[in-house]
């Protein structure tokens, strides 16, 4: 194991691609937009300088991000002689399965394919693949440099073999594991997408100011970010997706909340955007 693909250049995807070079493997980040990687290459670099300026990196794992991460965007190229695919696109199932449709045209046969979902179903995602007992899910948090934990989630057609390797990658990565049965949104996501929706409910019935939620939550409760500022950090429309898939497949309890649909339609997605429920233009002034 010591080739791997990260698919989509996103905010997961590019970290997911920095921790592994980091961490000794070799990697091709690809993403169908040439503007998207070149954006995921600079954040890359970016990101590499002031971890080895402050001392949280090392020489070695300096120059691996620099210089073991190779960006293509054909998916062949990416694909071609890897251990692992790991995709990480829109949490959007026929794009998902349409992913891993190319990838087992280029693949080698020995590879195993993982999907980076929070939500969804790695059987369902699996099924549509060549060799579904090399498929598996592996939830990587944001940002991917800091997070500790990778959620597996094995398919019902997963071999023991598949999730003992993605253990040993989780493993060299520095990451600690949760194996989990699957179902909906596994652990962490139904957890996140309850508080979330429910400090989103109180923030629309004025029962307090954003700040005022995040800040009890924070040293109420000892979380250490409050529900609005990690919904804004993991993206309104992302979250949205992830209650409306919960909602579709658990029921009622998670109804997205009406002022998450409400923002999203006005474009404010959080900090990607710039505004959310804060202004990250104006360093952190509530809307």
């Amino acid at each position: 194991m010591e080739r791997i693909s990260v698919i989509g250049s996103g905010t997961m995807g590019r970290g997911i691609a920095y921790q592994a070079a980091l961490s000794g493997f070799h990697v091709h980040l690809q993403d169908i937009s040439e503007q998207a990687l070149n954006q995921a290459k600079l954040f890359i670099e970016e990101l590499a300088n002031k971890s080895f300026e402050k001392g949280f990196i090392n020489k070695e794992q300096y120059h691996g991000a620099l210089d073991e991460i190779y960006y293509t965007t054909k998916i062949n190229e990416a694909v071609k002689d890897t251990d692992l695919v790991i995709e990480a696109v829109l949490e959007k199932i026929d794009i998902k399965i349409e992913v891993f449709r190319q990838v087992n045209e280029y693949a080698p046969e020995h590879a195993i394919l993982a999907t980076n979902t929070s939500t969804m179903s790695p059987t369902e995602i699996g099924a549509s693949t060549k060799q579904p007992e090399k498929f598996i899910a592996m939830h990587f948090f944001n940002p991917v440099h800091r997070m500790k934990l990778i959620e597996i989630i094995r398919g019902m057609d997963t071999a023991n073999e598949t999730v003992d390797a993605i253990k040993f990658v989780a493993e060299k990565m520095g990451k600690e594991t949760v194996e989990v049965n699957e179902f909906p949104g596994f652990v962490t996501s139904r957890m996140n997408c309850v508080i979330g929706n429910e400090a989103m409910n109180m923030l629309m019935e004025g029962v307090a100011s954003p700040e005022d939620i995040d800040k009890a939550i924070k040293l109420g409760l000892n979380h250490p970010m409050g529900p609005l500022e990690m919904a804004d950090l993991v993206g309104l429309d992302t979250r949205l997706r992830n209650m409306e898939y919960l909602y579709q497949n658990l029921g009622e309890k998670y109804r997205p909340s009406p002022l998450l649909v409400k923002y999203v339609k006005s474009g404010r997605l959080g900090r990607k955007s710039g505004k959310g429920f804060y202004d990250y233009e104006r360093e952190g002034i509530r809307l």
